[in-house]
């Protein structure tokens, strides 16, 4: 999408210099070759004509503190055909493999580099503070061959289509690459979506996570080109008191949608009874955004999406549960208790069960579904997707102080609480557990917020909170054990399995009942501290 561009004269040579913002989607090609991809796309009818081929040499280079990316810039060297190009890449953002980054082009005779040519005066003056008069040095080099083809939308968006494999290269290391990068050329960002829709119906895909210049760095220090691949834990999302609501949001939503994803991503290659732990929490925080954010996000398309997350957050809770009642449970018992044999028996059993669950779940994570809601919800992330024409008071929700949303919020949930705690100590077993979800509703809000407050006040409040929620989740366990052992079927006519189910569930109910008796002391010390939001 150029921003900028112009014409300058270098000797007798007319060169184009130009000056982009740089928008595309990026995908890891891990499940077809590209010779079928391309018949995916000639079948498609996206495409205009055949694509073109030709190898690209890429030169990354910086200071040997690598001074250029600590300030998040990149600077390449490219040949491509007789050409050579330098090319500054900043500001770049990747989130669900949507990337946004500044970029600014010059040509570069005889392939030097030449800092004083870069043609935006901001752009070179961070640049040579950066580098600050050091020697540059190579740090890594690609070389890929690149198939590209335009594509078209009916709505009259344009799009480059790249298909880029080839190696990454770097203190004598080299790792193979193949990516997929559907850049917008002209048309809003919105079509990039509905083109990886139409291109990859079938599931399996995989968000790119890193620029090429970031493999080749990682390459370079670690010996790898991508993340290693573990559960994602939630991450903090620091809020600043002057955002708006609608900023505020959706660097909330970022941070949740990379948990998603990338916890498919790791149920789907390693098997880590975390991973479906990370997934579910992923989901439920996103629900929360849009419960919490409603003024803001409240739209068709949110309501659809929060749907679409519940339904995944069941098919990975069926794996969670199995996972938890197993490793938490009735091993911690077979472990207390040796002299019962038909506790090991019972974990042998439930892991073989998890087994077929954990198959359901990796087929329904690879399929179509689950891929339409990824897509879908980087787009709706991306692209304000809460966006609705009707609601003409919508924009001065969106503009609203986050902290006055957040007060109202907090309040809103605190309130919820307090009525499902109203005489605690008389609450039977359904109630227990709709508070407990009001508390963890409560809590995630909390999270979401608590960079606005003083940490001295909200941290004694969630100190309590979370005593509080241990209790209930001992309750939630107990709960869970019950749904989860009956259905083990292998155990029917096995005395000593049907034994072990009714000595763990004895077990985890008196456990739960022992917490619960403290539960109104908790409840007494959380309700006693002033609330921080107010």
């Amino acid at each position: 999408m150029p921003v900028r561009a112009g014409w300058v004269r270098t000797g007798t040579e007319l060169a184009q210099i130009r000056h982009m913002s740089e928008v595309e989607l990026k995908f890891i090609l891990d499940e077809a070759s590209p010779k079928e991809f391309w018949a995916r796309v000639k079948a498609s009818g996206l495409a205009k004509g055949s694509p073109t081929t030709k190898t690209l040499r890429s030169i990354y280079l910086d200071t040997s503190e690598h001074a250029l990316k600590k300030a998040g810039i990149a600077l390449r060297l490219r040949r491509d055909g007789r050409r050579w190009v330098q090319t500054v890449k900043t500001r770049a953002e990747l989130h669900g493999g949507l990337s946004q980054v500044g970029e600014v082009e010059n040509p570069a005779p005889g392939g030097r580099v030449c800092l004083e040519a870069i043609p935006d005066a901001s752009v070179r003056d961070e640049v040579l503070q950066c580098v600050n008069g050091a020697p540059l040095q190579p740090v890594c080099e690609t070389v890929i061959k690149r198939s590209a083809s335009e594509l078209s939308l009916a709505d009259g968006t344009r799009a480059e289509l790249a298909v880029d494999v080839g190696q990454i290269l770097a203190g004598g290391r080299s790792a193979d690459l193949s990516e997929v990068e559907i850049e917008l050329l002209e048309g809003s960002p919105t079509g990039l979506f509905e083109i990886a829709h139409v291109l990859f119906p079938d599931g399996g895909l995989r968000f790119s996570r890193l620029s090429k210049a970031a493999r080749g760095y990682l390459l370079a220090e670690e010996g790898r080109i991508d993340l290693l691949l573990a559960p994602r834990n939630a991450e903090d999302v620091a809020i600043d008191a002057d955002e708006i609501a609608e900023h505020a949001a959706r660097n909330i939503l970022r941070e949740c949608l990379d948990q998603i994803a990338t916890n498919v991503v790791v149920v789907r290659k390693l098997e880590d009874s975390e991973g479906p732990h990370q997934l579910r929490i992923g989901l439920r925080r996103l629900r929360s955004v849009f419960s919490v954010y409603a003024p803001v996000l409240e739209s068709p398309e949110m309501t659809r999406l929060n749907d679409e997350a519940r339904w995944i957050g069941q098919e990975v809770g069926r794996l969670r549960d199995i996972d938890v009642v197993t490793n938490d449970i009735v091993q911690r018992e077979a472990g207390t208790h040796p002299d019962e044999p038909g506790l090991a028996a019972l974990s042998g059993m439930l892991s073989r069960q998890a087994t077929q669950v954990r198959q359901r779940l990796l087929e329904l994570l690879a399929g179509a579904r689950v891929q339409a809601f990824l897509i879908d919800l980087t787009r709706f992330v991306e692209t304000r997707g809460w966006l609705v024409p009707q609601d003409f008071d919508q924009t001065a929700r969106l503009a609203e102080p986050v902290t006055q949303l957040a007060g109202q919020a907090l309040g809103k949930r605190w309130k919820r609480v307090r009525k499902r705690a109203r005489g605690i100590e008389t609450l039977d077993a359904e109630q227990r557990h709709e508070l407990r979800k009001e508390l963890k509703k409560l809590r995630y809000a909390a999270e979401f917020f608590s960079s606005l407050y003083p940490a001295k006040r909200v941290d004694p409040f969630l100190k309590r909170m979370k005593k509080l929620q241990t209790v209930l989740g001992d309750l939630n366990d107990a709960a869970t054990v019950k749904t989860v052992l009956p259905g083990t079927d292998a155990t029917a006519g096995d005395p000593t399995a049907q034994r072990a189910i009714g000595w763990v569930i004895g077990a985890s109910q008196a456990r739960a009942e022992h917490g619960w008796s403290g539960a109104k002391a908790l409840w007494r010390n959380l309700k006693g501290i002033h609330p921080f939001w107010k």
